[in-house]
């Protein structure tokens, strides 16, 4: 087709022309020669019927003029005979003349018609070169539109190579600056861990000190008690002071009601040793607040998130707090002193989870890149990767050691993972995605929230699920909405698309109640793990603490 066009384009109008009335000439060269002997034969018999005409007619008269007697007696019967024969003759010619005449004739019609068709033919053709005339017209000016897009594409390309290649070269100094920098980190670190031991021996000299004195102050007092025998000691004064553990009750009086962000808050979680909560939100910021008072108080805001912020949690001392991120990044902050401790980059999706694995040296992330990563927190570097091969919603650990950790995921399947090594240890199939995942006290029962508007048990002790709850206008918000364990494992609260917060209770598989003080979705619970409170957030940015 493009030589065709080629072709066709080079041609201009006059030689076009010039062709098509050539090609008529030579035609009509050929059709003429063919009847050329014809035509002449057709002529000379005319032209000789033409002079038998005057000839006879000459002899007419002449014999018209004669005596008869004369005429008889010179020969002229005989003459005459002849000549009627020669007529004979020549009117017989004449008529087939005649005849091929007509045939000429029908066969010059059927020429005549023939060339009509040929005509429109022609204009038909010409209709169509003139079409494809303005189709070259278009075709060529977009040609010459794709030809400078083509030079200014060449162009952008050649800047983003230099731009590249300024990038590479910047990137390896980085690198090599990085390089050094986690050299002397890690040098530091050990300079640190050596201090650390030192005063761990000092401490520990210390309070061997201080034992030996309080065990020579005992064996004094003793000794005076032995004497004394009119002395009573009761043994209930040395009783040492046992935690009253009461059983557990929802609450549902909305006790704080406050404006959490500047934007949707996407994760809330309690810290495990105050009424500090913690909540992260869409304006990248983390967020703690201190309700131990009449109203939640700012304790102070997080910074350093590029994105915004989809999962918080405490580790187990409340000292840390971590922040994984639309940005593809996991932060550590500190919790006193709320400065940025690490940065935890390498995933190449946006991490929906992150929890301490076993203790605060350690993190494990969850991304939507498919991925769960390890990372060391002395070195700042990851240490191991596991590929889910699904989008990784949430991640628990099911023993104080770390060495086991469960992930939930998009292809509504929870995995099983041996952090000693690189194997899935078991899976287990749910019918629909898993958006988040909590572990009861004793780490035996685990709770996931999934897609399908149901909250399932799962026994880990069996790998089965036990238990199913639902409830008539319970909608999971989004595919990161999280469900959790009340503090003794007795209820379990999930918030709902339509602002509520719905509590089953776990041995029936009963809806307890719905908490009704939101007017947007609830994208996050969390149930304080030593006191009787519920923190849950929506997308309009509020956060509410609810109490007994």
């Amino acid at each position: 087709l493009s030589c065709s066009v080629q072709v066709i384009g080079s041609m201009d109008c006059s030689s076009w022309r010039n062709s098509i009335l050539n090609q008529i000439q030579q035609r009509n060269k050929q059709q003429f020669h063919t009847f050329e002997d014809l035509i002449t034969s057709h002529n000379r018999l005319f032209d000789t019927h033409a002079a038998l005409r005057l000839e006879n007619e000459k002899l007419r008269s002449e014999r018209l003029s004669l005596p008869r007697g004369s005429i008889e007696s010179q020969g002229v019967p005989e003459r005459i005979s002849i000549l009627e024969s020669k007529l004979l003759a020549q009117q017989e010619e004449l008529t087939e003349l005649h005849r091929k005449r007509g045939e000429n004739a029908q066969m010059v019609v059927d020429l005549n018609r023939k060339l009509q068709e040929k005509a429109d033919q022609l204009k038909v053709a010409e209709d169509s070169l003139s079409e494809s005339s303005a189709i070259i017209t278009t075709l060529k000016q977009e040609l010459q539109s794709l030809l400078s897009q083509k030079v200014d594409l060449e162009k952008a390309i050649q800047l983003i190579r230099d731009e590249h290649t300024t990038l590479q070269l910047t990137c390896s100094h980085l690198e090599d600056k990085l390089r050094k920098t986690q050299d002397e980190n890690r040098e530091l670190v050990d300079r640190l861990m050596r201090y650390k031991s030192k005063d761990a021996e000092k401490m520990n000299e210390e309070n061997d000190k201080f034992l030996k004195k309080r065990y020579a102050k005992i064996q004094r007092e003793l000794e005076e008690a032995a004497k004394d025998s009119s002395r009573n000691v009761s043994l209930d004064t040395y009783a040492p002071d046992i935690p009253y553990s009461e059983k557990s009750a929802v609450p549902t009086k909305p006790s704080y009601v406050f404006d959490a962000h500047e934007g949707e808050v996407s994760a809330v979680k309690w810290s495990p040793v105050d009424r500090i909560v913690a909540t992260g939100g869409a304006d990248r910021k983390v967020k703690l607040w201190d309700t131990s008072k009449n109203a939640a108080e700012s304790r102070g805001v997080l910074v350093g998130s590029n994105a915004g912020v989809l999962s918080v949690n405490f580790d187990s001392t409340g000292s840390f707090i971590l922040g994984a991120s639309n940005d593809f990044a996991t932060r550590v902050w500190g919790v006193s002193d709320q400065r940025l401790k690490h940065t935890l980059t390498g995933h190449c999706g946006k991490v929906l989870a992150a929890k301490f694995l076993g203790e605060p040296t350690k993190v494990v992330t969850g991304s939507h890149d498919r991925t769960l990563k390890i990372w060391d927190l002395r070195s700042r570097s990851c240490v191991d990767t596991k590929f889910a091969g699904s989008c990784c919603n949430d991640v628990v650990i099911s023993d104080s050691s770390g060495t086991t950790i469960i992930s939930g995921h998009y292809d509504k399947k929870i995995r099983f993972w041996d952090t000693r090594t690189n194997q899935n240890l078991s899976e287990i199939l749910v019918q629909g995605k898993v958006t988040s995942l909590d572990l009861d006290r004793d780490g035996k029962t685990l709770l996931c929230c999934v897609r399908d508007d149901t909250l399932r048990l799962v026994d880990l002790r069996a790998n089965q699920i036990i238990s199913t709850f639902v409830a008539e206008g319970f909608k999971v918000g989004c595919d990161w909405s999280r469900a959790v364990f009340s503090q003794e494992g007795e209820f379990v609260a999930a918030g709902s698309s339509d602002g509520g917060v719905y509590v089953w209770n776990t041995a029936t598989c009963q809806l307890h109640t719905v908490l009704r003080q939101h007017s947007s979705a609830v994208i996050s619970v969390s149930w304080h793990p030593f006191a009787n409170y519920i923190a849950s957030v929506d997308r309009s940015k509020k956060a509410v603490v609810w109490t007994d």
